[in-house]
């Protein structure tokens, strides 16, 4: 008997020595292709091998895999991390498409000071559903604060609503936010005053999180609002970041040396800012943003349009705005999406007025504006800023790019088309076509920049140990395909596209994996 067992033994240590002989050394290989690793060094020949979801080798890699791709000469870069996206409905749209499909492994959401109201369940909730693209996200300043003061925002807080606030913000940064956002041109949080923005940034920079903010001025203030950003850096004692850097409005085009001369001077003195654009002279947001803040304060909207005096003053100081801008009306807002009436969707403020008051003067475009708040609001693309500034803004090293998109339902809207094509339209039109960037940095500015500054650890290089996210794309011939009159065309160009080590993206078509991982702070 006890012979029996020893050969037994025997026999089964001989197997597991024979299998382990012939297991194969990686999952997956990715052969002779031009690594871009993330760090802004030159393209290099060389192969790619993943085992258990993470980069195992670099460089000429010798074993067996489980599957073997030759890439034959294509770029092989780091997934894409996208800083400002509004993708909290990713649990309701999971395989995020429209960025998979135009390289981007890891989505950024509590942007613009919303987010969502509790980032564990939320968390949880995603490692439940399943995902394709990795997801971090932010502490939004404007959620926290609408929660702790209910509908009453014209006004600082109480002692005891900022202990609200702060406690918040400190379960969302032990949760794994990476740390806090602002969107001071929004309800409630266009309302608040620098001292409190300090104090929760504090909070955040306990846990070595970031501050992020869509300022108060992206226009005729914009010096004013980069103060600011630079005074809670500076007090609340940690890293600043400005959401999509613009110059919004004909009269303020051109500032753009002066604005980073503001940034330089701030980085100079100690302070750690940066910033990140989307590749289009076009904005997006709500429409209410055209209609003075005083009269969207606690939900009175509506108190105010048929109030005649109140809705005559709104129409005085939105006829001013005009003026002040330098154009002459809002044929330049496009409306995308008006659920009350989508025949608007797609026509521009002057032709809705045409088609709503059968008139496309100032005061009839005004009216029309007001008229589709009042019907529940409407989503809309702003045509407000110039391409030199663009394209000074995006040679500044510090400019990452990301889309300030959702995820896209498609066919559903007339949305931004960066949503479907902006880091592509990056690669094709700023690096292939225009080269007012070399390819490597313009991957730096999607990888390596974004995740150092953001705390993601182990992803935006291609280097051993770091997570499995990769793009591999043919330089040539990626190509953003979404204009702002067919917006739902995704990129193309894009060969293979992997999320901890998992094809998401074969040949420009979404494979259906999703494996997706949530992104805490500072998470190994």
């Amino acid at each position: 008997m006890r012979y029996m067992i020893v050969r037994a033994l025997l026999v089964a240590i001989s197997c597991a020595a024979t299998f382990a002989m012939f297991a194969d050394d990686y999952d997956l290989v990715l052969r002779n292709g031009r690594v871009i690793d993330g760090t802004g060094n030159p393209a290099r020949f060389a192969d790619v091998a993943v085992k258990d979801g993470r980069i195992a080798a670099v460089g000429r890699v010798a074993g067996t895999a489980a599957a073997e791709l030759g890439v034959n000469g294509l770029i092989i870069a780091p997934g894409f991390i996208d800083v400002h996206t509004h993708a909290e409905e990713i649990d309701e749209i999971p395989r995020g498409e429209n960025f998979v499909r135009m390289g981007v492994t890891t989505l950024v959401l509590g942007n613009c000071g919303g987010s969502v109201t509790n980032v564990g369940d939320f968390f949880h909730r995603l490692e439940e559903t399943k995902i394709s693209p990795n997801v971090a996200t932010l502490v939004g300043h404007g959620t926290v604060r609408g929660r702790a003061m209910g509908g009453d925002f014209d006004r600082a807080p109480s002692t005891q609503e900022l202990e609200r606030m702060k406690e918040a913000v400190e379960q969302g940064m032990k949760d794994g936010a990476v740390g806090l956002s602002t969107g001071l041109i929004y309800l409630p949080g266009t309302f608040s005053k620098t001292d409190e923005i300090v104090e929760l940034a504090k909070v955040a920079a306990k846990y070595n999180g970031i501050y992020a903010s869509h300022m108060r001025s992206e226009s005729a203030e914009i010096f004013q609002s980069l103060d600011e950003l630079f005074r809670v850096a500076s007090e609340g004692g940690l890293r600043a970041h400005v959401s999509h850097i613009k110059l919004s409005g004909q009269s303020n085009w051109g500032q753009t040396e002066k604005v980073i001369a503001a940034i330089e001077k701030a980085r100079a003195e100690g302070l750690d800012i940066t910033e990140d654009q989307y590749g289009y002279t076009a904005s997006s947001t709500s429409i209410s943003t055209l209609i003075p803040k005083k009269y969207r304060e606690g939900g009175k909207f509506k108190e105010h349009y048929t109030n005649a005096a109140s809705r005559a003053q709104m129409i005085e100081q939105m006829q001013s705005q005009r003026e002040r801008g330098g154009a002459g009306d809002y044929s330049y807002a496009v409306i995308a999406s008006y659920k009350h009436d989508r025949s608007f969707n797609g026509l521009n403020v002057a032709q809705a007025a045409k088609k709503l008051r059968g008139s496309d003067a100032l005061n009839d475009q005004i009216e029309t504006i007001l008229e589709i708040q009042n019907q529940g609001g409407a989503s809309a693309v702003f045509h407000s800023m110039t391409e030199p500034d663009v394209q000074q803004f995006m040679r500044h090293p510090n400019t990452m790019f990301a889309s300030d998109s959702g995820v896209r339902a498609f066919g559903q809207g007339v949305p931004h088309p960066r949503g479907y094509g902006n880091n592509a339209r990056i690669l094709a039109r700023y690096v292939r076509e225009l080269q007012v960037l070399r390819l490597e940095d313009a991957i730096r500015r999607m990888t390596s920049l974004p995740a150092t500054t953001f705390g993601i650890r182990n992803r935006g290089f291609v280097r051993e140990g770091g997570w499995a996210d990769l793009v591999v794309f043919d330089p040539a011939k990626v190509q953003d395909n979404a204009t702002f009159e067919s917006p739902h065309q995704y990129a193309t160009g894009f060969a293979h596209v992997f999320v901890n080590g998992v094809e998401v993206v074969k040949d420009d078509k979404h494979t259906g994996a999703k494996p997706g991982r949530t992104v805490r702070r500072n998470q190994e």
